[in-house]
Order: C-alpha cells, then sequence, then structure tokens
C-alpha cells in the first residue's frame, strides 16, 4: 500500500536557529515530507549549512526532496554556471540571446548537473527533485538554437535549423530535455538516489503534461508530475467546482501517463499568489487531487511563499489552510484504510 506523502517546498531561509521551529510547523500543518531548494549559491556558500537543514529535517521524520532550484535559468533563480560558461547559454532561433537559461545540450553543463548530484549526495540528499525544464517557444522564435543544437538539428532532421518553429523544432526541444535527463538521471541512479521530476500544463516548453511520458520513458526516472496551478486563469478564478474539475482532470491525465509507464506520480496545489478571500480554492485542489488517485500531494510553498513577491497575499490565512486541506486529506486516507481494514476482516 503507497504512503500518503504531502509535501511542501522550503524556500528561502538558511537560518538554523528558524529551521527546527519551521519544522515541527510542517508537522504541525500535516506534511509529512520537504523540498528543499538547493541553489548555486547554496552549493557555493551554504553546502554545509544544507547539510545541516537535512539533518534536521529527517531528524523530524520529515522525507526530503531536493529541487535543482535555478541551476539552469528560470523557472528559479537566473543560472550562476553561465557566468563560467557563456558559450552554453540558450539562443532563440532568430539569433538573439535567451539570457539567463542554460542549453541542455552542452556537455559542460552535464558534466556541471553531475558536479551538483555530488554535492546533494554529499549533503544527504537522495531524492532529486528536477524542477520544470522548459525551452522557450514563441509564435516566431523558438529556443535552443545555439551552434550546438543546430549542429545536432541537422544530424537529426538532415536539414538547417528553421528560424519560425515547426514539428521537427518540437520533437527536438522535447529530445533535447529527455536527452539531458537521459544522462544527468543515470549518473544519480547509480548513487542510489532516486528521480522525480514536475512539468508545467501548457504547450511549447519542451516538455508539458501532454508528453510527459517522454520522460517516463527513462528508466533512471522514478516519478513524473505536474502542478495544475489556477490563479491567473480567467475560466477559473473564483468557481469552486471548476477548480476542483480543473485539477481532478489535470491529475487523472497525469496518473494515466505514470500507469502507462509504470511510474508513480506527484501533483502541486497552488499556495503562492492567492488573492485575499481566495484561501479556501486551496482545498477543493486538494481534494480534487487526491479524489482522482494522486497519494503524492504537494503545496507550493511554505508559509504561502511569503518571502517572495509572488507570496499568497495574506500568507497566515494560507498557511493555515494548507494545514486544513492537508489534514483533510489525511482523515480522508485514514478513513480509507480502515474501511478496508474492516472489510478484509468481515466487520
Amino acid at each position: 500500500m503507497q504512503e500518503l506523502k504531502l509535501g511542501v517546498a522550503y524556500h528561502g531561509n538558511r537560518l538554523l536557529s528558524h529551521v527546527e521551529a519551521d519544522m515541527k510547523d510542517i508537522i504541525a500543518h500535516n506534511f509529512n515530507t520537504v523540498v528543499h531548494m538547493f541553489s548555486h549559491n547554496d552549493w557555493d556558500r551554504s553546502d554545509n549549512i544544507m547539510k545541516e537543514i537535512f539533518d534536521i529535517t529527517s531528524g523530524y521524520g520529515l522525507d526530503i526532496w531536493v529541487d535543482n532550484w535555478g541551476l539552469g535559468g528560470p523557472p528559479g533563480d537566473k543560472s550562476h554556471f553561465l557566468c563560467y560558461h557563456p558559450e552554453a547559454h540558450q539562443i532563440f532561433s532568430d539569433g538573439t540571446m535567451r539570457p539567463v537559461s542554460v542549453c541542455f545540450n552542452h556537455k559542460c553543463y552535464v558534466d556541471w548537473t553531475k558536479e551538483w548530484i555530488d554535492k546533494v549526495y554529499e549533503c544527504g540528499g537522495r531524492t532529486i527533485f528536477w524542477d520544470e525544464p522548459t525551452l522557450s517557444l514563441e509564435d516566431t522564435r523558438f529556443s535552443c538554437a545555439c551552434p550546438v543544437c543546430k549542429k545536432l538539428f541537422a544530424e537529426r532532421y538532415g536539414r538547417e535549423m528553421p528560424v519560425i518553429p515547426d514539428a521537427d523544432c518540437y520533437d527536438f526541444q522535447e529530445w533535447s530535455i529527455v536527452n539531458y535527463f537521459r544522462e544527468v538521471t543515470a549518473y544519480s541512479n547509480a548513487k542510489g538516489m532516486k528521480n522525480i521530476v514536475c512539468v508545467m500544463l501548457h504547450k511549447g516548453i519542451g516538455i508539458s503534461l501532454d508528453n510527459l511520458g517522454a520522460l517516463g520513458k527513462l528508466e533512471t526516472m522514478d516519478n513524473i508530475g505536474c502542478d495544475p496551478y489556477w490563479v491567473g486563469n480567467s475560466q477559473l478564478d473564483g468557481s469552486y467546482e471548476n477548480i476542483y474539475r480543473f485539477v481532478y482532470e489535470s491529475t487523472r491525465k497525469n496518473i494515466t501517463v505514470c500507469e502507462q509507464c509504470g511510474k508513480d506520480h506527484n501533483v502541486w496545489v497552488q499556495g503562492f499568489g492567492n488573492p485575499p478571500g481566495r484561501e479556501e480554492e486551496m482545498i477543493y485542489a486538494a481534494e480534487a487531487a487526491y479524489d482522482a488517485g494522486a497519494r503524492n500531494i504537494l503545496v507550493w510553498g511554505y508559509r504561502g511563499s511569503e518571502g517572495n513577491n509572488y507570496r499568497a497575499r495574506q500568507p497566515e490565512i494560507a498557511w493555515k489552510t494548507m494545514g486544513d486541506a492537508m489534514g483533510r486529506i489525511l482523515n480522508k486516507e485514514r478513513d480509507r484504510i480502515a474501511a478496508a481494514a474492516r472489510k478484509a476482516m468481515g466487520l
């Protein structure tokens, strides 16, 4: 029987005097899993601190997922790696630079990612959360079209890469992301680490929920998921029924792909950017994910991501509502297990 994992992203704090209290707070809000960011800055300046944070987290019985936050650029921090390897910038097909994002096809980035994996392992991380890998696609241009990618494209498709994206360009974006993860997840897998990935819903970013199975086919990818965030979608805002349906259908689609690929899943609830008075929507989203079959349900992020500009506008209320949502799911799971036990005993 699969364990119910209820997780939250813990973003920003590196003060050990706060970490212990925060982990207790996370447990009190019915979570049992923490997703810790591990950025380039953490690697360079806080690796010993990160090890202590991991130790504190696991010491309270919480599972740890380690997020590759901003290593290759957004989503997440801007990539510091490009200061050392400016040749690895993503380039749009019209020749302009994508200034803060790294090309997945540059060997130096693959090698550097492996060094990051080594550091995560050294600090005690055993599960990597690969956060929303994306490429750019616009009406008139796409990425990546750097010299390395142009050469690979010509070898694969027998023609020069076009400026205006076509079907081969979409296919190449997917291949580029999958090829990167084929190598780096094989490396972490060989160290006994688990690999989890989450993708966005919308098309035109290389990998989305529509082609999530491309990553699910990798033997070294253990868990594939999505984040059906709803705030900002005018067709969903303000309607509990529409939000429930949206999250339920996205979760079912995700789990169906997981079942086809033989993978575990993860589904995220939006706990950032929530307008005042709309915090209750998180409860319906979490219920929808659970009802659709999700048993790895996570929220971004801790205390409504109050340390970021994109925070929930009322972080204290948002955080209480997150705890309520997780508590409802936890009790539903307890009821389900107890009912199954009674049935098995003929009670």
